[in-house]
């Protein structure tokens, strides 16, 4: 399974980077239905709402579908966690205690498609990455391949200790504009689910150097949620919250959510 999401995501990377080529390529797909009318599907690579059509023979229309190949609405920010509705952790879960300011929030799209209703209205869904980083206080190693979350207390004086999630993301965003031109406010806000690609933990010591472990760490297969970003041209802000827990069901702490906030950039 994960040879091929490797796959596809490479294979996207290469499309996108056809399209950047071209930022102008249009492919018009065009049906007669009679002398006087004509239906189009006009598909965009790498090209946001342009005013300008390449093609003369066919008229510019408001709405339309596109699809795009191309770095989008990168995520930087924190990535912060309740336990129980609360973001003190219950002295249960205190293993889990970390760096409120190094623990962060990293991600982007790469694919998008979509359909424009008007100059100010938008509906797209798309794919694209995400990794939460979450820098542990404690000096303590989790497990591999255990049934539920484990850990073991380390003697090691760790200077990083970092435990990792990375998602598969798809967005369903609704987008509001103010303008057409390029300065433009503009919000947008969803639901969006994940699918787990892997966990990770990186630790750096002065005993042991840097050392590296995947695994998924008992971590939520599956993650639903919600988001909203609020811009003005290409950067903005942007808030996530995802309904379900953190860990799989029975395998971890359990009420422990994810929120994360921060910058965005690239609309």
């Amino acid at each position: 399974m994960k040879r091929l999401v490797v796959c596809a995501l490479l294979s996207t990377f290469v499309l996108g980077a056809l399209a950047q080529q071209k930022k102008d390529t249009i492919l018009v797909i065009t049906r007669d239905t009679t002398q006087k009318e004509r239906k189009s599907v006009i598909i965009r690579f790498g090209d946001k709402d342009s005013k300008k059509d390449s093609t003369k023979t066919e008229p510019k229309s408001k709405s339309k579908f596109s699809v795009q190949f191309n770095a989008a609405r990168l995520d930087l920010g924190l990535s912060t966690y309740t336990d129980n509705g609360s973001f003190t952790l219950s002295p249960a879960n205190s293993f889990l205690e970390r760096d409120t300011w190094k623990s962060s929030n990293f991600g982007f799209d790469f694919f998008q498609m979509g359909y424009r209703f008007s100059s100010y209205f938008k509906i797209y869904t798309g794919a694209g990455l995400d990794w939460n980083h979450m820098r542990l206080k404690q000096d303590i190693t989790m497990q591999k391949e255990k049934p539920s979350l484990s850990y073991v207390t380390e003697t090691v004086d760790y200077k990083k200790n970092r435990f990792s999630s990375r998602y598969l993301r798809i967005p369903l965003a609704f987008q509001i504009r103010s303008k057409t031109d390029k300065k433009s406010v503009f919000f947008v806000f969803g639901p969006e689910i994940g699918f787990l690609l892997n966990g990770k933990v990186k630790q750096v010591s002065k005993q042991n150097g840097k050392d590296k472990f995947k695994d998924d760490y008992n971590l939520n297969p599956f993650r639903y949620g919600a988001f909203a970003r609020l811009g003005y041209e290409a950067t903005g802000v942007f808030v996530k919250y995802y309904g379900n827990d953190v860990f799989a069901d029975g395998q971890g702490p359990a009420d422990f959510k994810n929120l994360s906030f921060g910058l965005m950039f690239g609309f």
